[in-house]
């Protein structure tokens, strides 16, 4: 399957909240279970866009499949050089090095702002994606038990960080 990696472009918000919501609704991935409300969605990539955040979409056929950001971890001086990874891709695109793709290109763009630490959380039981973020070069920091609750299961969240 053919796919461009491209920075995200006010052009694209409505096809990255459709993917957003997909992939939320799925409740395996993401922190939300349904995409926030597209007004919501759109400040938030205005204001990456403005911020010039790291923030990639993968397209096919000219519709957006998948995402990946690195987003300022919390707005204090002393974490300046942190940003926290988020990257989600609809089904029948994982699998097939989107993953890979779009997370080089958003921390390759993260370096160039200064960024020397980049973290994740990611579902313990999402072991396809721990490998993909350990083959990137990602290192487990710890386990947060009980971490999720969806419909009345919990779920452990591992820790990961990336330094360069």
């Amino acid at each position: 399957m053919a796919y461009d990696i491209r920075p995200i472009a006010e052009d694209h918000i409505a096809g990255f909240h459709a993917a957003l919501d997909y992939v939320a609704r799925e409740k395996k991935y993401l922190a939300f279970l349904e995409a926030p409300p597209l007004d919501k969605t759109s400040a938030f990539i205005r204001n990456n866009i403005r911020e010039d955040y790291p923030q990639f979409v993968a397209l096919a056929g000219g519709k957006v499949v998948g995402w990946c950001d690195v987003i300022p971890a919390k707005d204090r001086p002393i974490h300046a050089h942190t940003g926290v990874l988020g990257i989600g891709i609809l089904p029948e695109f994982r699998g097939k090095g989107m993953g890979r793709a779009l997370m080089t290109a958003t921390i390759a763009k993260a370096r160039t702002k200064g960024l020397t630490r980049i973290e994740l959380t990611v579902r313990e039981n999402n072991v396809n994606a721990i490998a993909l973020y350990k083959k990137i070069g990602f290192e487990t920091e710890g386990i947060k038990k009980n971490a999720v609750r969806i419909d009345g299961v919990y779920e452990n969240i591992c820790v990961m960080g990336l330094l360069f």
